[in-house]
């Protein structure tokens, strides 16, 4: 009897528990709703948008936190203490950030608009906002199963000083260069602006939320999801974006989800162009459309923009895709941050909203020295001796030539360079006249005839500290 009651018990409690997340982890969220700023117009939905997610983040199972209307110094103090949270909690905790509100990229960097910001030029708002790198570096400087950061922050820019001169949206975040376990998710595309919405909530927001209550969907198919609703509720003028270093599996709410999936079977390789054009064909545009936006790869849209050119929906593919191009091009000299990548980037695109940006990182780097020359000096081989010019004049006799095959007298280096614990120093020697490097690789540079002669490059300009090891370089 004590045992059929004990079931009764059990069975129970198992229905219940199966209808929300089975937590094998500590989930702990942040949810920042920034709307009364107090320097330019309000934006209406932002505590709403925060409202909304809290209470769903909180039937997903996490332990919110949310905080409204943040100024600077209260953003990096909630940051902070949300960091505190998750290291005490372990590094099985999934870590989640939603914001909504400004954001801005300046120089190539994203920051986050705190509500008492009032800037009079660029270089007021890295003082002034929040680095989202610094963010995400918060984020992993501990241990965690995974970080979620979710942006609805590409509304358009506030300050019109700042408008005529910074890139629009934000630039990309590409999760794969930096910390295992990350996903970030933009409102919008790399570089556009994302809509505040007339309704309670953002586009994004009430995308997200609908997407997120469906149980048994792995994170990365609600995202498609959500891509997909947000570029119906807008006629194509907004298309989120996301960027995945995940390792593990996560779903918002456990279950088994009752609707179909809104994309075809994932293909085992990635589509090329001409595969996606064979697949597209004689499709009706909006089933195309379906199909383009939830693969989000340039392939797709490209297919897409040739099959439907002149049409509405292939120009919107177009812009996409040649907006797409130009910020991934941006951030390739963003990381290089070097005026020869900055010059490149301007002669792929000589007059665009980064035109203005691009111009003033050449000037900025203009007495940074080059270092291309140091680097085509580096010779591949481990063990190298540079011959002497082959001119007659360096011809040597048949019996100077049977002297040099005989074992020659080696004159160290007189003043070698220090040793380092762990690492073996190069070894020069003269044979000969000849002044050769032995050292294990990287092999370095050498210089012939005479003793040894030292170079030193020193190099200016601040280091950029990268989120997770490798997001960007740091500092202005």
């Amino acid at each position: 009897m004590l045992r059929r009651s004990l079931l009764g018990l059990i069975v129970p409690a198992a229905i219940l528990f199966g209808a929300v997340p089975a937590l094998a982890e500590s989930r702990l969220a942040l949810v920042i709703g920034q709307s009364a700023y107090k320097s330019v117009p309000a934006l209406p939905n932002p505590a709403n948008d925060a409202r909304a997610m809290s209470q769903m983040l909180t039937d997903a199972g996490f332990a919110v936190t949310t905080a409204s209307d943040l100024s600077q110094d209260e953003m990096r103090a909630r940051i902070s203490d949300f960091a505190s949270q998750v290291a005490a909690k372990g590094a099985d905790t999934v870590a989640l950030v939603f914001y909504a509100g400004h954001g801005l990229q300046i120089d190539g960097e994203n920051y986050l608009v705190p509500v008492d910001v009032d800037p009079k030029r660029e270089a007021d708002i890295p003082i002034q906002a929040v680095r989202l790198n610094d963010i995400l570096n918060t984020l992993t400087s501990v241990p965690s199963r995974m970080r979620i950061v979710l942006l609805d922050a590409c509304r358009n820019n506030p300050f019109p000083e700042l408008s005529k001169t910074a890139g629009h949206g934000l630039a990309i975040v590409d999760a794969r260069i930096g910390a295992p376990g990350t996903f970030v998710s933009f409102s919008t595309s790399p570089g556009a602006e994302a809509e505040d919405g007339s309704g309670a909530n953002s586009p994004y927001t009430t995308a997200l939320l609908a997407s997120a209550k469906e149980p048994g969907i792995p994170i990365e198919d609600t995202f498609k999801r959500v891509r997909l609703a947000v570029n119906k509720a807008t006629d194509g003028r907004q298309t989120p974006w996301d960027s995945s270093s995940l390792t593990d599996d996560f779903r918002f709410m456990a279950g088994t989800s009752a609707s179909a999936a809104v994309t075809p079977a994932p293909a085992a390789t990635k589509r090329t162009v001409d595969e996606w054009k064979r697949e597209l064909q004689g499709k009706p545009i909006e089933v195309a459309n379906e199909m383009m936006v939830v693969d989000g790869t340039d392939e797709a849209y490209e297919a897409f923009a040739a099959i439907f050119a002149g049409t509405p929906r292939g120009l919107q593919a177009r812009d996409w895709l040649d907006r797409h191009r130009r910020m991934v091009a941006w951030n390739d000299a963003i990381l290089a941050n070097t005026a020869a990548a900055y010059r490149s980037f301007l002669v792929l695109y000589p007059d665009s909203d980064l035109t203005a940006t691009a111009r003033k990182m050449i000037e900025r780097l203009r007495y940074r020295p080059d270092l291309t020359p140091a680097a085509a000096l580096s010779v591949p081989a481990t063990n190298v001796a540079l011959a002497a010019p082959t001119c007659p004049c360096n011809t040597a006799p048949p019996q100077q030539e049977q002297k040099a095959a005989a074992p020659v007298k080696k004159r160290a280096d007189p003043d070698p360079p220090p040793r380092r614990a762990g690492k073996r120093p190069p070894r020069v020697v003269v044979e000969d006249d000849v002044v050769v490097v032995r050292r294990p690789p990287p092999a370095v540079v050498y210089e012939p005839v005479g003793p040894p002669i030292g170079i030193g490059i020193g190099i200016g300009g601040g280091y950029r500290g990268n989120y997770g090891g490798g997001y960007r370089r740091g500092g202005y």
